[in-house]
């Protein structure tokens, strides 16, 4: 293998290979089919990037993702090595020309989805080239219990009737028995070496905890962390709100989202990475590509969709190996919200139908006609005109895109972002100069809060709605601003590209795919069970848990997490919690929130504490809410 680490030395600046990828790359060299279940951060493209360099000809990388692939391929060119991707929204000619590359040009990668292999022409410029080495990333794809099922993924497997000599490489980092067992079978993997490196993170102490004030707990977990941190958020106004908070507590933060340009993610981006903020405030588009190793905290303020993503998103602390957090804050009131958001949102067949049949109509393609028509698509101003839910759509559009009958180029983003730049108190002074434009700035104030700290993704189609205007009267107000100087305001062109992959049959196309609807539906439900059972159980070592359900067994616990930490507490001979208290108010007055920093207990605990003290009246509360002995 001294070759293979000349070449991580080379274009990796490693001088050893982390377990177990040097035994994946001697498999895959040796031509046999692999599986790789390697948990977030172990390497995974490493393992088909090294072997694929050692040999002649080009390695064949099929990724769901485009963020992925682009990100990949860039980095690959950073190190003067040549990578393609044929990602959406290219041209025939391109490709053709992108694929003479591939063939003529001495590429060594050649990055697609799996849905281009679909399209028969290109799958026979494929067939030409000297493909080395087959890469499925996310391969748990392939499995309807997969949490990110793609029926395109069934299709791979054909390839193997092509290049029966070529080995398959199967990479995952999130897969339980069942998954792999239909990755194996329905990629037709021949007797394939499987590597499964453990989900034991013993490094990551996993804590959850109910509490009411959040921002409180964060500010604690903060300051006693100083070192870089991620907190995960639902939404991008989640973002700006906890990144204005945190700022206004004096912690440095940034924050992270799908809706940011890409200067704006680069920039925010560069600041966390050279930790000139400690705090990346973000959703779940942030994540993709991001290797720190001294991250000691990752907090998640909302639940996640699936334990899945939890264990990535969580994993991405304590990369270094030293000890690091991975902390869940609940309140009563998530998980009424985690079921607004992930469960009520979910598109059955009737309404998958509807909004399939509507965006035909929006385009007038007649029925058996629109394969290989492509269009510019703004998703708000199509829910305004069929009263559609906005995020209902977009689940059902993303599915429609899923299973290839249409292609979206990119995330849906807003076209305009705006800021007051102007004080408040101005901006009244002139609404009541200009009455005619009163309600559309009031509709804007009133639906986006912080827009006078921060240039804000606006939805035009929305506020006209609020406002009860057009879009244009919107608009002509939104440039008077701007030539008075009373806001900044940007105008983007980035709607997303659609491209019809199927000519339009209605109910024969939606009737096709109905049964992965259901299956997909049913398996979300069941995976928002797992986080809540992950969240409620408080009888199990959460580091158990996690592992329990990836299919992993662990007779001790981690001795780390907060169950186990709640153990010792019970075992250990400290005076109780009440004499805590009153050893303290003998030295000073102080409030409950004081009480709980000093001791570092949790606050439901404190509270009880001082209601009993109270009752048993060994204290009085004061006029300035401050406990003192009585």
């Amino acid at each position: 293998m001294s070759e293979a680490l000349q070449i991580l030395k080379k274009y990796w600046n490693h001088d050893h290979f982390r377990e177990p990828q040097e035994e994946i790359i001697k498999a895959v060299l040796s031509g046999q089919d692999t599986f790789a279940l390697m948990p977030t951060g172990g390497g995974k493209s490493v393992c088909f990037q090294i072997p694929a360099l050692m040999q002649k000809g080009i390695c064949l990388v099929i990724s769901p993702l485009v963020a992925l692939m682009k990100d990949q391929v860039a980095n690959l060119q950073k190190r003067n090595i040549k990578a393609i991707a044929l990602t959406g929204g290219i041209k025939s000619d391109e490709l053709i020309d992108l694929l003479d590359n591939c063939q003529f040009g001495n590429y060594k990668f050649l990055y697609l989805s799996p849905e281009r292999l679909q399209s028969e022409w290109i799958l026979d410029r494929i067939k030409t080239l000297p493909i080395n080495l087959i890469a499925i990333d996310e391969a748990h794809c392939v499995s309807q219990w997969g949490h990110d099922f793609r029926p395109a993924y069934l299709k791979i497997s054909n390839l193997k009737t092509h290049f029966p000599k070529v080995p398959f490489l199967a990479l995952t980092a999130t897969a339980t028995p069942r998954v792999k067992e239909d990755i194996i079978t329905e990629l037709g993997l021949q007797h394939p070496q499987c590597f499964e490196k453990s989900f034991e993170r013993k490094n990551i102490a996993y804590m959850v905890f109910e509490i009411e004030d959040k921002l409180f707990r964060i500010q604690q977990i903060l300051s006693k962390n100083p070192q870089p941190s991620i907190i995960y958020v639902r939404n991008r106004k989640a973002c700006l709100d906890t990144a204005a908070q945190l700022n206004s507590l004096g912690f440095k933060a940034t924050y992270y989202h799908g809706g940011l340009s890409t200067k704006e993610k680069e920039k925010n981006m560069k600041l966390w990475m050279e930790e000139e903020v400690q705090v990346m405030i973000a959703t779940n588009a942030f994540g993709m590509g991001i290797d720190k190793a001294n991250v000691k905290t990752v907090i998640h303020i909302q639940l996640p969709e699936n334990m899945e993503n939890y264990y990535q998103e969580a994993g991405r602390a304590g990369r270094n190996e030293e000890k690091a957090f991975a902390v869940l804050l609940t309140s009563p009131s998530d998980i009424a919200q985690a079921e607004n958001q992930f469960i009520y949102v979910l598109p059955d067949k009737k309404f998958l139908l509807e909004v399939f049949i509507k965006i035909c109509n929006y385009f007038q393609i007649a029925y058996g006609e629109g394969i290989n028509e492509q269009y510019s698509f703004n998703l708000n101003q199509f829910c305004v005109r069929y009263k559609f839910p906005v995020l209902k759509t977009y689940n059902a559009i993303q599915f429609l895109d899923r299973q290839g009958i249409i292609s979206l180029s990119q995330e849906f983003s807003e076209k305009i972002s705006l800021q007051f730049i102007i004080p408040s108190k101005e901006v009244i002074r002139y609404t009541s100069l200009n009455p005619n434009d009163e309600e559309i700035i009031l509709a804007i104030l009133r639906s986006y809060p912080g827009i006078y700290d921060i240039q804000t993704n606006f939805n035009l189609s929305l506020i006209a709605r609020k406002s009860k205007h057009s879009e244009i009267e919107v608009q002509t107000v939104l440039e008077k601003l701007k030539e008075k100087g009373i806001v900044e305001y940007h105008s983007k062109n980035n709607d997303t590209t659609l491209v019809f992959n199927e000519i339009r049959e209605d109910e024969r196309t939606i009737n096709r795919v109905a049964k992965y609807l259901k299956h997909q539906n049913q398996l979300k439900k069941e995976q928002l069970e797992s986080v809540l059972n992950y969240i409620k159980e408080d009888s199990i070592c959460k580091s158990k848990q996690i592992l329990a359900y990836f299919g992993e067994e662990k007779s001790t616990n981690c001795g780390i997490c907060s169950y186990c930490i709640s153990q010792k507490a019970k075992k250990g001979t400290k005076i109780s919690l009440s004499e805590q208290i009153i050893a303290l108010l003998k030295t000073a007055d102080l409030s409950s929130r004081e009480i709980q920093i000093k001791l570092n207990n949790p606050s439901n605990d404190v509270i009880f504490a001082l209601q009993e003290l109270l009752e048993n009246k060994h204290i009085l509360i004061l006029t300035n809410n401050k406990y003192s002995i009585k």
